[in-house]
């Protein structure tokens, strides 16, 4: 999107404005103004002498941290105007911090797994499920012609959508760059955050108004719930209008879903994975992983080495779905609720939904949801 003709300051003023959040930029008096006006001496010395609001500690520490971003900002390709106008809105918000706080991972969270049952039932229960195929009927045409360019199955698109954002009906209602300074600010990951700050300042500078860039308490926004450095790397214009816009245009967020997927290496013609029947007695140790991973360990960790499907029928797994891999296609074992349960093997396209979000219970859901919207 590109910027309107119009002064930089009243482009400044209509951009860095945030209902809720902070006052408008632009509701701000200018002293130079009132001073210089028609008004009286005596009134003029009124407003000087009146107090200044007060701006709480706090918030003037994260705006003096912000500041320290402005050189890595105009390297970026930020203007130096629309750096400085955002700085005075904004303020640390402690709800978000403690959301954070509560993530798998930060010091305060538990490092149980919880059983997946509970999850599945309520991330892939009727509601999504019926939703998810009256959208596949309306968007088929659309997602056909995704899945031909991205080799990215029309379910799989789709059961990200209704994952995310319940089919686009809840999108978060957080101000990004005040969650995000807030998080560069608190500094547990900070360069991640503050790196995502930044790129927000370039999707306002390209015309995209801060009343739209709102989402999650961590960033994510529209429809797929994208981190503003994936919008500027992977967004796509879905519905040909010149325009990347994941917050409005189902088109344009699907398209870059599948773009997503496709990037993070998306095998065309094979299946996510599989439900299974692991046998009594099954040997899990002759089939632990060999390695661990950098990204993600904890997640990971619960994946077997990878093996053939025709391996895994030698060693007694039953096959219980009916997008089963090719025979030679290799996939990993998981059991989400330990052994005597349904596991499931899962392709390397499961490793491209974990790319999107790093959890063995989303990926899981993703793909048994795209499975039951597409029945």
């Amino acid at each position: 999107m590109g910027l309107k003709k119009a002064s930089i300051a009243a482009m400044i003023c209509w951009l860095v404005a945030s209902p809720g959040d902070a006052q408008p930029v632009s509701d701000q008096p200018d002293p130079s103004t009132v001073i210089a006006g028609d008004a009286s001496t005596d009134d003029a010395a009124q407003v000087v002498d009146a107090p200044a609001p007060v701006v709480p500690a706090q918030d003037i520490a994260l705006q003096n941290f912000i500041r320290t971003l402005r050189s890595k900002a105009i390297e970026r390709g930020v203007s130096g105007n629309v750096f400085d106008a955002v700085v005075p809105t904004l303020t640390y918000n402690d709800r978000v911090i403690r959301l954070d706080r509560g993530q798998p991972g930060s010091s305060s969270s538990s490092s149980a797994s919880p059983d997946f049952a509970p999850y599945l039932a309520s991330h892939v229960d009727a509601t999504r499920i019926n939703m998810g195929r009256s959208r596949y009927g309306r968007l088929r045409p659309l997602l056909a012609s995704i899945e031909t360019k991205t080799g990215v199955p029309e379910q799989i698109m789709l059961a990200i959508y209704g994952h995310e954002t319940g089919y686009g009906t809840f999108t978060g209602n957080f101000d990004l760059l005040r969650s995000l300074a807030t998080l560069a600010f608190e500094g547990r990951r900070r360069d991640l955050f503050a790196a995502e700050y930044i790129d927000t300042l370039l999707l306002l500078q390209r015309g995209i108004p801060r009343e739209t860039l709102k989402g999650s308490w961590a960033g994510a926004t529209g429809y797929p719930q994208f981190l503003p450095s994936v919008y500027l790397r992977l967004g796509i214009d879905g519905d040909n209008d010149g325009r990347v816009d994941i917050w409005r245009s189902e088109p344009d967020a699907l398209a870059s879903i599948g773009n997503y997927l496709s990037d993070a290496g998306w095998k065309p013609g094979a299946p996510w994975g599989v439900a299974v029947r692991v046998p009594d007695g099954f040997d899990r140790g002759a089939v632990s992983p060999l390695m661990s991973s950098p990204r993600c360990p904890r997640v990971h960790a619960r994946h077997s080495r990878w093996l053939t499907v025709t391996e895994w029928r030698q060693k007694g797994l039953m096959m219980l779905g009916s997008r089963i891999p090719a025979d030679d296609e290799l996939t990993m074992l998981i059991e989400p609720d330990g052994p005597g349960r349904t596991a499931y093997l899962l392709t390397s396209n499961y490793r491209s939904i974990l790319d999107y979000n790093c959890s063995n219970y989303y990926a899981l859901s993703v793909g048994l949801l795209g499975d039951a919207v597409g029945n």
